[in-house]
């Protein structure tokens, strides 16, 4: 058994231990409940999932694409149709 002074110093040190043990907890859990808090908020604010923005992102695109054909399509065929009245 350490007497006067070591032990002292043993004791103030497992202290100092627990305290940071009891710290490192208290950190933790406010990480937890301030997380939690964030998720709800954010839960409120319905917003979009990132890959419902990429999926509607990506229709739009091919939506995009498909509307340049069929114009350049209907230009082309009015064209055709302007160049058959002029003829007449």
């Amino acid at each position: 058994m350490t007497n006067g002074p070591n032990r002292i110093f043993d004791d103030f040190a497992r202290l100092m231990t627990d305290a940071a043990g009891a710290a490192q907890g208290m950190k933790r859990e406010a990480e937890t409940i301030f997380q939690a808090q964030a998720d709800r908020f954010l839960s409120s604010m319905d917003l979009v999932q990132r890959e419902e923005f990429d999926a509607v992102k990506e229709m739009a695109v091919k939506a995009r694409d498909v509307n340049d054909a069929l114009e350049a399509k209907v230009a082309d065929l009015e064209a055709r149709l302007a160049k058959l009245e002029s003829k007449k």
